[in-house]
């Protein structure tokens, strides 16, 4: 209604007026500055309840737009609480929540949290925070500190500055209807968009560079994972689509001068997103057509070079989207098109990486037999295929800049070479050349990790190394374990021969039953990472082979590789005798995605396809059978960590890679100091730590646990009165006695959490410390001042009863006593128990 009006018989009525992308037409600049942007305090707003009032409401013409809940942290109140008044103490149905305010915030001092919806305990919010290091720097969750006022003060000074605001409800802020007409959207199916913190801070650093510089630079914004970078790039193409230069000549770029722009003349004639995502088409149609419903503006290329070319010179489509494959016609239209300027938007997803530029092996593997075509196979499926910013990197490298062309890169991994083409160069005296290129704009891991979009896949890495040294060590250290019982969920082998195929299917599929399985809710799924396609072919029978042997029913396996695997191994294989992805599935290639997301599969087993352009938020487990390093580890170990509800972890056993070796390559990413656990004893050394300091009494403890594990409807009561006297008893100590405590407190529950994958501890009074010491960490205060965390919130109890069920349900596997004995069969590379 704000940016469309309404319409009564026959006549239309502009309800808001938006900022025109030019100066030409003064009298919509006068239409513009009329609008009323107003903001009033303590508003009684609801029909079910009259007294109830809200401390914000903002307003655009009269009209509500958004609505916020402050809190003061000095009497003892946060952001958490403002979130608890929505949801509990404001009725979604009232006018003003139901279909008017876009956006609602939760503001203390320090964060700020957002929702476009209230749904009582299911309204999901989302940090609204510039991140610990600031807007697009390195950092965390949270905002950093400042010098001139309140660490949220960038809320009211820079979001809700008249301009600023006006201009996110006319071009950021969108309902997202799925594709459905708006008439048959019914008021609770209603979602609307409105950008987190470092989608709107990127986009508009991005535009006003553009607008003061004009064509022909280039801008990488390297955004993680769970970023939502379709929806940042949606919105920048839209802005840039209709981005004018300065109506003043004084402004004017040299960029913009170089090319022959005058003022107000539109920067770019064509906008040209490169992605594979089909999602990404989808969330940009409907957020263009949200603003502008001129048929044309957006052309899809899904046909061939011809209809490209034909949409690059055309004067109708101004937002081209067109697939990696084609880029190379793109960049030699730059060159032909001189009068035209073009925004090329790099949507690097890693989903073309299907393995289709790998080698057929029936030539590479002629002659060879036994361990020598393994590493045939090997080293011919070592070669990449390029991806988007090997490309983008020649095309600049063999065509050089053009004044005409801007790149505009979004990658949550970039390369050196990219970083050195379209990074931005900042002084570093420290360094031989005195200079290191950084991204334009960051949303950093870390962050994306902090604020819950993203899982963190190296909390959870281990080398098969460590995991056997941990996994004995453990069964030794846990009396309560039978020495037989335990090996069944051990790591089995002392050493393991890079062709030992029969021993790895053995770990990866008895580790999974016992540790993965029951995740998810018991939809845990896991992928193995293959040297070569042949590797993956000899896995895959391996693991079926093991399965098969031991009867299971609960577990299966699939393939991915691209092309035919010829195994010269295989008696009487002739020349055209092969294995293919479909013919070791059962349906064709095509299904494999559909169905291994099913509960019908497992496991798996992949060979470069695959490896770094799949997105199945089930995965939880990944077994590594080949070496990474660099990007590739990266994007690699990434594959496990979306997010999906019930996930809240995930784990790495990596048969072939050293941990210093991954540290490095997340290093440029990770942006925080990593090492796996290489004591078992670690963890009954916390125990002592934490019983011993005399904040915990065992009555207490069992009988909270036993509260946790009933869930009655007096849960919660149970909890507070089962941690009171151990906080009041934190209260007392020091602070070095406090931060020693809950520093022992917090380590123990990370560290049990991470252990009880390797080995399922029968211990109870170690998950009793786990479980009591879950809860007391939510209660137990920072710092003196600081608001004790309210442990009320449903998310919390729910999370530690599933973790309990899972908990239980791998402690109470059984093996018989004779499988349980560790395998001996000499010069078969197979261990003897130490």
């Amino acid at each position: 209604v704000l940016r469309k009006g309404v319409e009564d018989l026959g006549v239309q009525f502009d309800l808001a007026y938006w900022a025109p992308a030019h100066r030409i037409t003064p009298e919509l600049w006068d239409l513009y500055r009329g609008n009323r942007v107003t903001v009033t305090r303590q508003v009684h707003h609801s029909e079910s309840n009259p007294h109830d009032s809200l401390d914000v409401l903002l307003l655009l013409n009269g009209l509500p737009v958004a609505t916020a809940e402050l809190k003061n942290q000095l009497t003892g109140q946060g952001v958490k609480d403002a979130q608890a008044q929505y949801e509990n103490d404001r009725n979604p149905a009232d006018l003003i929540f139901r279909a008017r305010s876009l956006v609602h915030f939760a503001v203390d001092q320090d964060v700020v949290f957002m929702t476009t919806r209230l749904a009582r305990e299911q309204t999901q919010w989302l940090p609204f925070n510039q991140g610990s290091g600031g807007p697009g720097k390195q950092g965390g969750a949270g905002n950093p500190i400042n010098p001139n006022g309140y660490r949220t003060a960038y809320l009211w000074e820079t979001l809700w500055e008249r301009d600023a605001w006006l201009n996110i409800i006319g071009s950021f802020a969108h309902e997202d209807n799925g594709g459905k007409s708006p008439t048959k959207i019914k008021p609770h199916e209603r979602k609307i968009l409105f950008p987190r913190f470092h989608q709107w801070d990127s986009t508009r650093k991005i535009v006003a560079h553009v607008r003061s510089h004009g064509p022909g630079h280039n801008y990488l914004a390297m955004h993680s994972a769970g970023s939502g970078k379709s929806n940042t790039i949606a919105w920048l193409a839209n802005t840039l689509a209709t981005l004018h230069t300065p109506s003043d000549p004084v402004l004017l770029g040299p960029g913009a001068v170089k090319v022959g722009l005058g003022p107000d003349e539109p920067i770019f004639n064509k906008v040209i997103i490169v992605t594979d995502r089909v999602a990404l088409d989808r969330q940009l149609q409907s957020t263009v057509t949200s603003f502008d419903h001129t048929p044309g503006t957006i052309q899809k290329i899904d046909q061939n070079s011809t209809q490209l070319r034909e949409a690059l010179q055309s004067a109708k489509a101004r937002i081209i989207i067109t697939t990696l494959q084609k880029f190379p016609i793109v960049a030699e239209a730059a060159t032909q098109l001189q009068g035209s300027r073009f925004a090329v938007i790099a949507d690097e997803a890693h989903s073309s990486q299907t393995g289709e530029a790998a080698k057929d092996l029936k030539a590479v593997l002629t002659g060879f037999h036994g361990d020598a075509a393994l590493t045939a196979a090997e080293a011919a499926d070592e070669v990449e295929e390029p991806d988007l910013q090997d490309l983008l990197a020649k095309s600049v490298e063999v065509r050089g800049r053009h004044d005409n062309l801007s790149f505009f890169a979004f990658t949550a991994t970039p390369k050196q070479k990219t970083l050195a083409l379209f990074g931005e160069a900042e002084p570093a005296p420290e360094l031989p050349s005195a200079v290191r290129h950084v991204p334009f704009h960051l949303y950093s891991m870390r962050q994306a990790i902090d604020e819950g979009f993203v899982l963190d896949v190296l909390a959870n890495y281990l080398t098969y190394k460590t995991y056997y040294r941990l996994a004995n060590g453990l069964s030794g250290a846990d009396p309560e374990v039978p020495k037989g019982r335990a090996a069944a969920a051990l790591a089995r082998f002392v050493s393991l021969h890079p062709s030992a195929f029969t021993q790895k299917a053995e770990i990866i599929v008895e580790h999974f039953r016992h540790h993965t399985a029951h995740k998810i809710g018991g939809r845990a799924k896991a992928m193995v990472v293959t040297r070569s396609r042949l590797h993956a072919v000899r896995m895959k029978q391996a693991i079926d082979a093991y399965i098969s042997e031991k009867a299971y029913t609960n577990v299966a396996a699939l393939i991915a590789f691209s092309g035919t695997v010829s195994d010269p191994d295989i008696p009487g294989a002739g020349p055209d005798m092969g294995f293919t992805e479909s013919s070791m599935n059962g349906f064709p290639e095509s299904a494999l995605p559909r169905r291994f997301a099913t509960d019908d599969y497992q496991i798996l087993v992949v060979a470069e396809k695959y490896q770094t352009g799949f997105d199945q938020p089930l995965l939880h487990t990944m077994y590594v059978d080949k070496k990474l390093d660099g990007v590739r580890a990266v994007q690699t170990l990434s594959r496990l960590n979306r997010t999906h509800p019930g996930k809240t972890d995930t784990f790495v056993l990596d048969f072939v890679n050293s941990a210093d070796d991954i540290a490095a390559a997340f290093a440029p990413f990770y942006e925080r100091s990593w090492s796996e656990p290489t004591d078992p004893n670690i963890l009954s050394n916390l125990k002592t730590r934490i019983l011993d300091a005399g904040i915990i009494d065992s009555t207490d403890m069992q009988q909270t646990v036993i509260a946790l594990l009933t869930d009655t409807t007096a849960t919660n009561e149970a909890l507070y009165v089962g941690t009171d006297l151990a906080v009041g008893r934190f209260l007392e100590l020091d602070t070095d006695d406090r931060e020693d405590f809950r520093t022992a407190l917090r380590d123990y529950v990370r560290l049990y959490a991470f252990l009880a994958q390797i080995v399922p501890f029968q211990s109870t009074d170690m998950e009793q410390v786990y479980l009591y010491g879950r809860i007391l960490l939510t209660r137990l205060p920072r710092n003196e001042g600081d608001e004790l965390p309210d442990l009320s919130d449903a998310a919390v109890l729910t999370h530690l009863r599933i973790e309990r069920g899972e908990l239980a349900t791998a402690s109470l596997t059984t093996v018989d006593e004779e499988e349980s004995e560790i395998p001996g069969r000499t010069g078969e590379g197979r261990g003897k128990q130490h």
